[in-house]
């Protein structure tokens, strides 16, 4: 499976290797798809080294359990779903993703 790498970071930033092979911005290294709580905690909004990161609970095609990341990288709003695979959402998951995307672009425009 061949990924293309992020586009540089703003400014300088060093760039360290991935285990694919592409080089991934040292800024955005601590932001994976997966989750850092248990999958029960309702809490989507944590802070991660600084950042503001949302982590909304999904499933994938064939129910395992995974995670949609969201966070602001400078003005623009971040995305990340589990590696190389779809998101299934129930219609609470997808209220959640909502509210983290209009947070996320609160904070995009300030």
């Amino acid at each position: 499976m061949s990924t293309a790498p992020l586009p540089p970071a703003a400014g300088p930033a060093a760039a360290a290797g991935s285990p694919s092979g592409t080089s991934v911005p040292v800024a955005r290294q601590h932001f994976s798809p997966v989750p850092t709580a248990d999958t029960g905690d309702q809490d989507v909004r944590r802070e991660e080294n600084g950042q503001v990161v949302w982590r909304v609970q999904c499933g994938d095609l064939i129910g395992r359990e995974r995670c949609m990341t969201v966070y602001v990288d400078d003005d623009e709003i971040v995305l990340v779903g589990p590696p190389g695979e779809a998101a299934r959402l129930t219609r609470t998951q997808l209220g959640r993703l909502t509210a983290a995307l209009g947070e996320a672009a609160g904070l995009a425009e300030r």
